[in-house]
């Protein structure tokens, strides 16, 4: 049988910062945090890492000479990837754009801000709710990772999931409970 570290993931998701305790930047990440919803710092610092690596491909690619092969091939992939989600315009095809990039630009294309602002949730932390819940569908595929990263052509097919209470399908617990027991259930539902 194969020990538990054969399976371990060596992989760096996220990076902590150098500084732990620098007042300006715990305000920043915490202001952050609440604004999108996030769980923890963790997935902030996940953010900012894949930002970082973005960056730094694209400052090696502009030191490169214009013409070159590698500058070419390898910058064309990265402003479509950052054009395909949504992070930089169809104007803004150079480089430069991409080192322009935040956090909080990221932070905007995620599933949990895009249910909030489409208006399927009440509140940002009630997207989170429904998406961990399944009742958020992408297309037709039922997405429960409030951190997927929607690209611009899938935008248009946010939606309730076919199953779920809020899209039509069949009511929740608590609703048929109440319709079973004729609508006279509610003065037991306050004791509990």
């Amino acid at each position: 049988m194969p020990s538990p570290t054969y399976y371990r993931n060596y992989g760096k998701t996220f990076k902590r910062p150098r500084r732990p305790f620098e007042k300006e930047r715990l305000d920043v990440e915490l202001k952050l945090v609440g604004e999108y919803g996030l769980r923890n710092k963790r997935e902030l610092l996940r953010v900012q890492f894949a930002l970082s690596k973005i960056r730094k491909a694209a400052r090696i690619l502009l030191t490169l000479d214009e013409k070159d092969n590698k500058r070419l091939f390898e910058g064309d992939a990265i402003m479509r990837r950052m054009t395909r989600y949504g992070l930089l315009d169809e104007t803004q095809n150079k480089l430069d754009y991409v080192l322009a990039l935040t956090a909080s630009d990221f932070l905007e294309r995620r599933l949990q801000t895009q249910v909030f602002k489409l208006g399927l949730a009440k509140s940002i932390h009630h997207s989170r709710v429904l998406i961990k819940q399944g009742h958020i569908r992408v297309g037709k595929q039922i997405v429960n990772v409030p951190s997927f990263l929607v690209r611009l052509e899938s935008q248009k097919h946010i939606d309730f999931a076919l199953k779920s209470p809020f899209g039509g399908g069949r009511p929740g617990r608590v609703k048929r409970k109440a319709q079973a027991s004729g609508g006279k259930g509610d003065d037991e539902e306050d004791d509990e």
